[in-house]
């Protein structure tokens, strides 16, 4: 079962789409990892979000090397790449652009011209998001939700293909601002950087205690991109894997009848159906990525924590008890297996 109309292509032509992915993919990850130490799961998250045209929010110690793999991708995708640092200060018109007035010295008539903001990037870095307040934060919603902003009544879009990769630091909260539930649910994946290991550790700084500076070739281009956009919608699911899909994000809601005790008693508000979508649709990249022409279990299962654990509310109870969205998560996979045909 297919959830949507698949075009169809010559069988020739579809094959020669999928090698050119396969081996896009590897290049990606081989230029990445000239810059870029371990965190395996983060990259193939991210490289995800890429192919899927999904916002990815990376959360992250100081020092893990966030900025550098947002950086570090653009550069090996060949797109255009903007940052923006958030402070407190910071204004929404920073981020969007703004009209100005222009006098022509000839005639002395003046006009509003607008001048685009760093929103207007195919890679966009929001770098320590949680730093800003709401009123700015929010000049992001339209644009990622409808790849456009508006300014002053007017329209823009923005250019294609456009990610938001914003990063924000697990501690040192005083000075932050929660991110809104509407904007948390725009993001894709929630991604998570934890410390790497020794051997890890040791091969990072031989890397990059020397002269030597690590450089990511471009390996592909935006064109490219929106293409394998596309070939990724085109991956079959049958109608027993969507329905797991479905069910697995259900079960996350306490007032829905499926859930378990455990979800009733932690858990305000659960995943919502853009949760649905994004973890199907993740779910076909991965398989494609994993060299299979349709989804299974695993990949719904594999991306279930990263997808959902930014969308579930815990309440009171939670908190007391010292239990986080990733504990709550790993309980529903426990109690929900995969079905066994």
């Amino acid at each position: 079962m297919s959830t949507t109309v698949t075009p169809q292509l010559e069988p020739d032509v579809l094959r020669s789409r999928i090698e050119r992915f396969r081996k896009v993919q590897s290049e990606i990850v081989t230029q990445v990892r000239r810059v870029i130490v371990g965190q395996e799961e983060v990259l193939e998250q991210v490289m995800i979000g890429l192919f899927v045209g999904g916002h990815c929010l990376i959360t992250g110690l100081p020092g893990t090397a966030k900025t550098l793999l947002v950086r570090t991708m653009a550069q090996t995708l060949g797109l255009v790449f903007k940052r923006i640092q958030f402070t407190p200060d910071l204004m929404p018109s920073d981020i969007t652009g703004t009209d100005i007035i222009e006098e022509d010295n000839t005639t002395g008539r003046r006009t509003w011209t607008f001048v685009p903001g760093p929103i207007f990037a195919n890679v966009l870095l929001a770098d320590e998001i949680n730093r800003t307040p709401p009123k700015t934060q929010s000049a992001l919603l339209e644009a990622m939700q409808e790849r456009a902003c508006t300014v002053r009544g007017h329209n823009y879009a923005l250019p294609s293909p456009f990610f938001v990769l914003a990063t924000q630091n697990p501690i040192e909260l005083e000075g932050t601002y929660a991110l809104p539930e509407a904007q948390l649910d725009r993001f894709l994946f929630n991604t998570v950087l934890d410390y790497l290991n020794a051997d890890e550790e040791l091969k990072v700084v031989d890397l990059t205690t020397t002269t030597a500076v690590a450089q990511a070739e471009p390996v592909t281009n935006a064109q490219e991109i929106l293409d394998f956009q596309q070939l990724v919608r085109m991956v079959p699911i049958g109608e027993s894997v969507a329905r797991h899909a479905i069910d697995m994000v259900r079960v996350t809601r306490s007032r829905d009848e499926t859930a378990p005790d455990f979800v009733q008693k932690y858990v305000n508000y659960g995943g919502s159906v853009r949760a649905a979508q994004f973890l199907v649709l993740s779910a076909k990249a991965r398989a494609l990525m994993k060299g299979r022409y349709h989804v299974t279990y695993e990949d719904i299962r594999a991306l279930y924590i990263p997808v959902l654990r930014h969308r579930i509310l815990l309440n009171f109870h939670a908190e007391s008890d010292r239990l986080k969205q990733d504990d709550i998560l790993k309980r529903v996979l426990e109690w929900k297996p995969a079905p066994r045909d």
